[in-house]
């Protein structure tokens, strides 16, 4: 039975959960309108999606009822056990679209590499938060372990192959280092080493499909049915909306199922057509509350780990819109990664909700060091 302790109770965030329901219904409605067919009604898969919006809520409660700090404790075992599992992926997972990312557990088909997501960032927080800072700022030799915490994972879900979920992890870190005091000069050499190994990135890491996709970005009109094809279906949908949308339902790019991956990577594209610039920008503004929100969150923390903790929640969802926002306007080459909150995905979806548990936990424990639970 779960105790009640008034005084975390009285400190529990409510702007945070409000904000994120509000994303999430507009998602699944936005889930409901891509998968929509007027001969059968409502999808399986908004059915599903729903029920994952109750086992993410129900995730979010029990990351509440945890003193953030206990997880500082089991960071790195939390970290081991998620490894484990991206490498069984590899051996045994769910192939799925030419990549193999999913676990099948019982009836469930679950994403490890989403909830890579919210343990590198715990590892993160409680490695940066006990390292002794010197005065100039943290070197390239300081961030040896960060990095190759990183890299681990990040190199078994390029096996899959998942460039998008790599790119998160790979500015996560970059932002958590920053915040923590990473001096400028480790980026510069890092990404002066990545430039320098390019051509072999290319030749020996990149699938074909992925180079085809990357090189469509600069022109998408030469490839129109092909690698460019994805591009080109998403900016007419987004250009189609115009300031006010076609309005719920309405979208013909979407109903004449033109846009690919509608209701996962291109799902913005869906909501823009239907609702236009305004809708887009509503949904850019509760996003925008959600991070600036984490951030004075961050800022609030009694603690380094807690600071952290936020701030790598923060720059998930930040990067995460910034990345698929950018892909399917055209401004970033096709990546492969769902819109926070709003895509379909239960993996993604629960675990995007721990991270809001997370935000909500350091807010709400501000005040205290008592290890209680509510």
């Amino acid at each position: 039975m779960i105790r009640l302790n008034r005084q975390l109770v009285a400190q529990i965030e409510w702007f945070l959960p409000v904000v994120t329901c509000a994303l999430c219904a507009l998602g699944l409605a936005t889930v409901h309108s891509a998968t929509y067919d007027p001969a059968h009604g409502v999808d399986p898969l908004v059915t599903r999606q729903l029920i994952w919006l109750g086992i993410g809520l129900a995730g979010m409660v029990v990351v509440l009822t945890l003193d953030y700090r206990t997880l500082e404790r089991f960071a790195y075992f939390l970290y081991g056990l998620v490894v484990l599992t991206l490498i069984i992926v590899l051996a045994s997972g769910v192939v799925g679209g030419g990549a193999r990312r999913w676990l099948r557990i019982g009836p469930l088909t679950v994403q490890p590499s989403e909830p890579m997501k919210i343990v590198l960032i715990l590892v993160l927080a409680r490695y940066f938060s006990r390292a002794q800072l010197a005065p100039q700022g943290m070197r390239l030799r300081s961030l040896t372990i960060p990095l190759v915490l990183t890299a681990v994972p990040a190199a078994v879900i390029l096996m899959q192959p998942d460039l998008g979920t790599v790119g998160v992890l790979l500015v996560v870190f970059a932002t958590m280092a920053f915040v923590a005091g990473a001096r400028l000069t480790p980026f510069v050499t890092v990404f002066a080493l990545a430039l320098a190994s390019g051509p072999l990135l290319w030749a020996y890491l990149l699938k074909p499909y992925q180079q085809r996709r990357i090189m469509s970005y600069f022109n998408p009109e030469g490839d129109p049915l092909g690698a460019g094809y994805h591009i080109i279906q998403s900016r007419i949908a987004v250009g189609s909306g115009q300031f006010w949308g076609k309005g719920f339902l309405q979208g013909t790019q979407n109903q004449l199922n033109f846009l690919p991956e509608q209701h996962t990577d291109f799902i913005f594209s869906v909501f823009a057509e239907e609702w236009g610039f305004a809708g887009a920008i509503v949904l850019l503004i509760l996003y925008f509350a959600l991070v600036i929100r984490g951030f004075v969150i961050a800022n609030r923390a009694r603690d380094t780990f807690g600071a952290l903790l936020c701030l790598g929640v923060a720059g998930m969802i930040f990067w995460g819109v910034v990345v698929n926002v950018g892909m399917t306007t055209g401004l970033l080459p096709v990546v492969g990664i769902p819109l926070p909150l709003f895509s379909y995905g239960g993996s993604s979806l629960v675990s995007l909700f721990v991270g809001i548990g997370l935000l909500m936990n350091v807010q709400m424990r501000r005040f205290t060091f008592v290890r209680g639970s509510i």
